[in-house]
């Protein structure tokens, strides 16, 4: 993609005080949108993102709040006139968006920070459909309450153990840290993405004795673990300092095999904006927008040459242990999704 190393060139520091709008900074006038998901995470991407790269680039960056599933749909019915220049999904709704020709081919030389990235960083981009990079990591693992589970559990099906009965939370297909998390019990029972039985008798098992209960929401899991006598949730790491901050003793372990959700940033076809949103992408993989992501909410940098520092490296994957995170072929994940919700849906509701 051309002019995807203008940033670069720039020599002005991040966060330097020049004005958004400047004519002597390479974007001086020109505007981009992108989606957000609101909340905390919004709150970082404006004062870890979007400032010092309007400080340093002259640009403005306006935020359309859109969760993933939202925000494809948007794209598709816009699509030839988009209203987002760069868009972020959790959920690998990217590779639905390039399929569909939403995206705009970006190339691994576009990416400026590419040998510093994970191997998996790079894994859409590779397949040439306009996929963009990843940006932040959640890996998954098993959050539990430190006063009833002494130990922490290092398998995933540690939720079949009969010390957890009746003290299980599972998450719903509808979220996708609950089907990533079930597919790392199914794998260990077992199976794999060709054959997720193994796991939906394992949990059958658990609903019909009344072992587990499913939820479907972030907030429910912590209603869970506050009002409905949950100890042990399969959820991811971010969370897990949600839960801490909000009170929870919690603890968070990351057992072997574990998936992760990738979160990804791509341009969007047909804005006019490529070079100004490609910069955008290539600012978000930069090593200290990557620790405020850390920092702020708990997310894994992609860029391993990131440093965690040491009041909260235990709370953070980073550097060479990131390789040890599963990453399923979202390509695969979107061929099955009805297939594997419409059998969840099935046993949940039996």
């Amino acid at each position: 993609m051309a002019g995807a190393a203008a940033l670069a060139l720039t020599g002005c520091a991040s966060g330097s005080s020049a004005e958004a709008g400047s004519s002597d900074l390479p974007f001086a006038g020109q505007t981009i949108v992108v989606n957000s998901f609101g909340g905390d995470y919004e709150a970082t991407l404006q004062e870890a993102v979007i400032k010092p790269f309007e400080a340093e680039t002259g640009a403005k960056v306006e935020v359309v709040t859109a969760y993933s599933a939202d925000a494809l749909a948007q794209l598709t019915a816009q699509k030839g006139k988009p209203q987002l220049d760069v868009v972020t999904f959790s959920g690998g709704q990217e590779v639905v968006a390039a399929a569909d020709g939403l995206l705009a081919p970006i190339a691994e030389g576009d990416i400026e920070l590419a040998s510093a990235l994970v191997p998996t960083a790079l894994d859409g981009v590779k397949r040439g459909k306009g996929e963009g990079p990843v940006i932040q990591i959640a890996p998954m693992g098993l959050i539990y309450l430190k006063d009833q589970v002494k130990k922490a559990p290092t398998s995933w099906d540690a939720v079949l153990e009969p010390e957890f009965a009746g003290h299980v939370a599972l998450t719903d297909f509808s979220n996708s840290y609950g089907l990533l998390t079930f597919l790392a019990l199914n794998g260990v029972l077992g199976g794999d993405t060709d054959d997720i039985q193994p796991g939906l008798d394992a949990v059958g098992g658990l609903l019909a004795q009344n072992d587990a209960v499913v939820t479907a929401t972030s907030p429910e899991i912590q209603q869970a673990f506050t009002q409905r006598d949950i100890w042990l949730a399969p959820y991811a790491q971010d969370y897990a300092y949600t839960l801490t901050k909000a009170g929870l003793d919690v603890g968070f372990s990351v057992p072997e095999n574990s998936p992760a959700s990738y979160i990804t940033a791509s341009v969007v076809a047909g804005s006019g904006n490529e070079e100004l949103a490609t910069a955008f992408v290539n600012y978000q993989l930069r090593p200290e927008v990557q620790l405020a992501w850390a920092d702020a909410l708990r997310y894994s940098p992609t860029n391993m040459e990131v440093e965690i520092p040491e009041e909260f490296a235990a709370e953070v994957i980073s550097g060479d242990a990131l390789t040890d995170l599963v990453r399923f072929d979202p390509t695969e994940i979107d061929a099955k999704r009805a297939e594997w919700v419409k059998a969840w849906n099935n046993l949940v509701a039996s």
